[in-house]
């Protein structure tokens, strides 16, 4: 069978799988144990999001009618959904939400195209990517997007921006993960941890057709900005009520 007969989902799809991981993530983190299953299998299923989202965003770059408006859509709901955040994440030491994350992502692509100084586009860019350390997904989101932005429209490269991610992930969760437990259980869930990545890649290399939705484009594309807040305010009020 020809590898293009297995690329059945477009963009659109991917990306409700990926707020799918995301909810069930939260859910994890929100209202479950730490240690337990049931909370480390929705945990490593929720980190399918960020990489996946830092794919799209690069790919989203350079398809958008208008880089402004896009940047300035991140801009608005990272705003909007940090309350949403700060309030389903109480006590959590929660700092910024993911989307001023992936706001700071977006700056990271603009300077990488537009300042020409390569010694000032590293030091902009080293200086974005350190701002992330406050907010969701901190540092890592920034890395896996230079790497997709980097190797973009090469196949083999982006296999390897995969792999270097899974290393990456995988080792810092094995460094905090051994302050919990043992070495053998800590090993054991850091490599629980990258699972969502490799399905990432799996699902973006062998699945992925490269295209949009035939139908339903602008919902689709206002429900992934409008889920995000919407759904942290569901996961609090539960978590307020119970």
């Amino acid at each position: 069978m020809e590898q293009s007969k297995y690329k059945v989902l477009n963009r659109d799809a991917i990306k409700y799988i990926a707020m799918l991981t995301m909810f069930l993530n939260h859910v994890a983190n929100i209202f479950l144990t730490p240690g337990t299953i049931l909370y480390e299998v929705l945990v490593d299923i929720g980190y399918f999001t960020a990489i996946t989202m830092c794919y799209f965003l690069v790919e989203g770059y350079q398809y958008t009618h208008s880089k402004k408006n896009y940047g300035i859509r991140l801009l608005f709901f990272a705003i909007l959904s940090e309350y949403p955040f700060l309030f389903a994440f109480h006590g959590h030491g929660v700092g910024m939400n993911m989307m001023f994350t992936l706001f700071i992502c977006f700056l990271i692509l603009v300077v990488r195209e537009n300042v020409k100084n390569d010694s000032l586009k590293n030091i902009l860019v080293v200086l974005l990517v350190i701002v992330t350390a406050i907010s969701d997904w901190a540092i890592l989101a920034a890395v896996y997007t230079i790497m997709f932005d980097e190797w973009r429209g090469n196949p083999e490269k982006i296999r390897k921006a995969y792999g270097i991610a899974i290393v990456l992930f995988g080792l810092l969760n094995l460094i905090s993960n051994v302050e919990m437990y043992d070495i053998p259980k800590a090993f054991l869930c850091a490599v629980g941890s990258c699972m969502g990545i490799v399905c990432s890649g799996l699902v973006i290399q062998i699945f992925y057709n490269g295209k949009r939705a035939k139908y339903g484009t602008k919902f689709s594309k206002w429900f992934f900005y409008i889920f995000y807040p919407a759904h942290l305010l569901l996961l609090g009020f539960v978590n307020q009520m119970f």
